[in-house]
């Protein structure tokens, strides 16, 4: 039988390091909650991103996940994950780090982390455009990012990472916990967001092309986007797909940035 998380992590001297942004979740009833959100996990490859002392990675091992990968940067953690490893043969660990890993080369996926804040969202608009591969994910943020992710349009919190997860995923905040969760405590509140793709999930080429668009429009938030955009399209243009040229970003839908999107990659076939 493993020893607890706790011992663990005493017997490898694991502590936690700030340049890793690593505040450990260690109570098992929450990271079996987390670990029950993933949508039939017996069928499932799970990759875990920042495992650390492998809390997390025990709930979704104990919870009959198929497969495990624990993608870890802090070599020393390497330990731990191999003394799971020992007792969980589904657990493969690569010391690597995810920000350099294309997810797509393992096939279908669920990606299942309590996420390093410090690259959260890029790592989740990475992960955007490769959702063919990724049908679901859970993910644990910084509230503040949650609120981003999920906002809707008008909202003072809606931008470019809102409209990437809201162009493949139905997003949703499940719940959040306290920083007293967590060792050493963060100085804000966490959220736990779950993702389920959509059947018209936007494909990556348009995605690029979004990304462009989504740049430019928010980089000039607070201008009008005959000016944020008109390296991209006049006024007539806009006019003439039903957007006014005086709207601001984030007056417009995932699905009017997609139609721009269209508009552009159509053009430049022509």
């Amino acid at each position: 039988m493993l020893p607890t998380v706790m011992k663990m992590i005493k017997s490898h001297g694991l502590m936690p390091d700030k340049r890793f942004g690593q505040n450990f979740l260690l109570n098992s009833d929450i990271t079996d909650r987390i670990a029950r959100l993933v949508p039939r996990i017996a069928e499932s490859t799970v990759v875990e991103v920042g495992p650390g002392p492998a809390g997390l990675t025990r709930s979704l091992l104990e919870a009959g996940a198929k497969r495990v990968i624990a993608i870890e940067l802090d070599a020393r953690a390497i330990g731990i994950l191999e003394e799971v490893r020992a007792s969980y043969p589904a657990l493969e660990v690569l010391n690597a780090d995810a920000m350099e890993i294309d997810v797509a080369d393992f096939g279908v996926i669920t990606i299942c982390a309590n996420l390093p804040y410090n690259i959260s969202v890029p790592l989740l608009a990475g992960w955007c455009m490769r959702a063919a591969s990724v049908p679901n994910m859970v993910l644990m943020f910084q509230k503040e990012v949650a609120r981003r992710i999920a906002s809707k349009p008008g909202s003072k919190e809606y931008g470019r990472i809102s409209v990437l997860a809201q162009l493949c995923y139905d997003v949703k905040c499940e719940f959040d916990l306290s920083p007293k969760c967590f060792t050493p405590a963060p100085k804000v509140v966490s959220t736990v967001v779950s993702f389920k793709r959509r059947p018209d999930f936007a494909r990556p080429e348009l995605l690029d092309r979004v990304d462009e668009i989504l740049r430019a429009a928010f980089g000039g938030r607070r201008k009008m986007l005959r000016q944020s955009l008109k390296g991209l399209f006049t006024s007539e243009k806009l006019e003439a797909m039903g957007i006014a040229p005086t709207a601001r970003a984030e007056e417009l839908s995932p699905g009017d940035f997609l139609r721009l999107s269209a508009s552009v990659h159509t053009r430049a076939r022509r």
